[in-house]
């Protein structure tokens, strides 16, 4: 496949563009952006943010090169991350808590946001990594077709945490190249447990075949990522994350070469400091076992990155 082909919002037509933008609107009020499904009036009432408590203005956290990514998302310049406040998950061991559960964060109008993704194409970066983008793509597209007017030409990057409405995915079908999800959960009592939604692992799976329809196998040139999924795991305690499951669905269901990011780096924080399993790090033994699970289910391209 040609780099020429990257990236792909570079072939919307302006009547693509509206239609995707239209219905982003559509989803966003009454609102069904994720798996949540509150349906608040978020573009109508002011005071109706549902679940997120989010209004329909974007509201960021900070941005910038950052180089904690993978290695194919940061190459020498690093990934151009914008964090967005809040998320609609909200995670009883959320390491962002601040931001995700206390929304900290300032508002930017559309056109700043678009004027913050050219910032960081002119920094260099090799991406716009968004960062628990869910509940304002609307506001996204309307971003990204106005830096797309303006000049911009690298990768969109969605990272999220996995719990997207495959009708909001839909949207974005032909404007994100890289799809980054977390499947933090292979087992639904354990998702119920630290989620508080009963939902996380069917509503995960079918988002991440959703992603994968889309965009393929991660692609890589010059050891920067291109177009694809990337999926990340993170291994909790006493194998919490259900990682037998997630990898057998990554491997039967999606592709062996499923580009999957086994991450060690779990710590206690928030809610479960003092919780009898999550309350404590991971052993190097859980961590292995979680490498062996990835390789005996075929999976080609999984490991730590």
């Amino acid at each position: 496949m040609s780099s020429s082909k990257y990236p792909v919002y570079m072939t919307l037509s302006d009547c693509e563009w509206s239609e995707n933008i239209s219905r982003a609107s559509e989803l966003t009020s009454p609102c069904i952006l994720c798996e949540r499904r509150c349906k608040a009036l978020r573009l109508k009432s002011p005071s109706d943010n549902g679940f997120c408590q989010m209004s329909s203005i974007s509201k960021i956290s900070g941005f910038g090169p950052h180089f904690g990514e993978e290695s194919p998302l940061v190459g020498m310049n690093g990934s151009g991350t914008v964090f967005f406040s809040s998320c609609n998950l909200k995670c009883d061991f959320c390491q962002n808590y601040e931001i995700a559960h206390l929304n900290k964060g300032h508002v930017v109008s559309d056109l700043q946001l678009a004027s913050i993704f050219l910032s960081l194409q002119n920094e260099g970066c090799h991406n716009i990594n968004l960062v628990t983008p869910t509940h304002f793509v609307f506001n996204i597209l309307k971003a990204i077709r106005a830096a797309v007017n303006r000049g911009l030409e690298i990768p969109i990057v969605y990272n999220t945490g996995g719990y997207d409405s495959v009708e909001t995915l839909q949207v974005l079908n032909n404007v994100v190249d890289i799809y980054l999800p977390d499947m933090k959960f292979g087992k639904s009592d354990d998702a119920s447990e630290f989620l508080h939604i009963s939902d996380y692992t069917q509503a995960n799976f079918s988002a991440v075949k959703e992603m994968h329809r889309q965009v393929g196998d991660l692609v890589i040139e010059n050891k920067i990522a291109k177009r694809g999924l990337l999926v990340r795991h993170l291994v909790l305690p006493e194998n919490k994350a259900g990682t037998e499951k997630v990898m057998e669905f990554i491997s039967e269901k999606i592709s062996k070469n499923t580009y999957v990011n086994i991450m060690d780096q779990y710590r206690p924080h928030f809610k479960v400091l003092n919780h009898s399993v999550l309350g404590r790090q991971i052993t190097k033994e859980e961590y292995n076992l979680a490498l062996d699970i990835a390789k005996k289910a075929g999976l080609k391209r999984a490991g730590v990155f």
